[in-house]
């Protein structure tokens, strides 16, 4: 049988984690349970006066409502809700629990802050397809700069990555496919670990880098 579980030191009942059948002293008190009990109840730590609170997780969960010895199963037949002081404390012990973390010295990590604020771990290039029809466009600009070898005289760029998709054509500029399209794109972006992004498209298409540069107001690292 698993140990009842104690939320809190200020707890006057434990919690079962496993059922028990009738004849059970979880606690140990000479005190056997005159039947069954699921698992997930309440068993009294000790007695408990009528009208007395009811603590579970350190706070008051009802009071009971006739008296309770210490061993007894606690549930509705003998615990009412009645009003009480909700002075929680909030934060009451957050100084101690401070004092008790060990000072240690601040860690660093080799990263690259943003101009918004956020920190990437790595520093890519985006060629990003604003329409399905440049596409192919991006992937191979990707593979002919990966494989010239161009961006070795670069060692802080990890590399170039594609972004392409299947819409950006004829689609309606006003609905949630674009909005989300549009979200979509902006994402990849401004992502922390993007450094620069070129957004390629065949001039035609609904989704216009001429829309999204207005929109952005000439964020970092973005151009057509």
């Amino acid at each position: 049988m698993a140990e009842p579980i104690l939320l809190n030191q200020r707890d006057n009942v434990v919690v079962l984690p496993d059922r028990l059948d009738a004849g059970a002293d979880p606690l140990g008190l000479n005190h056997p349970l005159p039947k069954g009990v699921a698992a997930g109840h309440k068993i009294a730590r000790q007695a408990i006066a009528k009208g007395a609170e009811i603590l579970k997780f350190g706070q008051v969960i009802g009071h009971a409502s006739t008296e309770i010895a210490a061993g007894d199963h606690v549930h509705s037949h003998n615990c009412d809700f009645a009003d009480h002081s909700r002075d929680y404390r909030i934060g009451a012990d957050l100084d101690a629990a401070r004092a008790a973390i060990p000072q240690m010295q601040a860690r660093t990590f080799k990263g690259y802050l943003r101009d918004n604020g956020q920190v990437g771990t790595r520093n890519y290039i985006a060629l990003c397809a604003t329409v399905n029809c440049s596409a192919t466009v991006i992937r191979r600009a990707a593979a002919e700069i990966e494989a010239s070898g161009l961006l070795d005289a670069y060692p802080n760029v990890d590399g170039i990555a594609a972004f392409a998709h299947g819409t950006g054509c004829g689609m309606d500029m006003n609905g949630r496919g674009f909005d989300i399209l549009d979200r979509v794109l902006w994402g990849h972006a401004t992502h922390p670990n993007v450094g620069a992004t070129i957004f390629v498209g065949l001039g035609c298409e609904m989704m216009q880098i001429a829309r999204m540069q207005n929109r952005a107001g000439g964020a970092r690292g973005c151009s057509a």
